[in-house]
């Protein structure tokens, strides 16, 4: 298993940083920054490091973003973390896709 706590990670061109917590096998993180007022995510990680998240979003414009994503831990050529996920929204903004998320010091 990777330890995530304490982990950054952001997303390219995005200004909010999600700092990462664990207990166990529970991860979860709160983030922040640019159109993003708040923001949380919760879940589990497996044996492989692959985590199965649950987040919800509060934007500038005052509009709630919920939605999960499974996402996959891989090593980049600077030995930082980069996290490969795979998302879903639901509702109004119902979407889905594939983003990285790259670990900030």
């Amino acid at each position: 298993m990777i330890d995530y706590d304490g982990r950054k990670f952001r997303k390219a061109g995005a200004e909010a940083v999600a700092v990462y917590r664990q207990e166990d096998d529970v991860v979860w993180a709160e983030f922040a920054g640019g159109e993003v007022r708040r923001g949380a995510l919760a879940g589990t990680q497996r044996a492989d490091g692959v985590l199965h998240l649950g987040y919800t979003v509060v934007l500038a414009t005052g509009e709630v973003i919920c939605g999960h994503t499974v996402n996959t831990p891989e090593v980049a050529e600077d030995g930082r973390l980069r996290l490969r996920e795979v998302w879903e929204r639901y509702g109004p903004h119902a979407a889905t896709g594939v983003s990285y998320l790259d670990e900030v010091s």
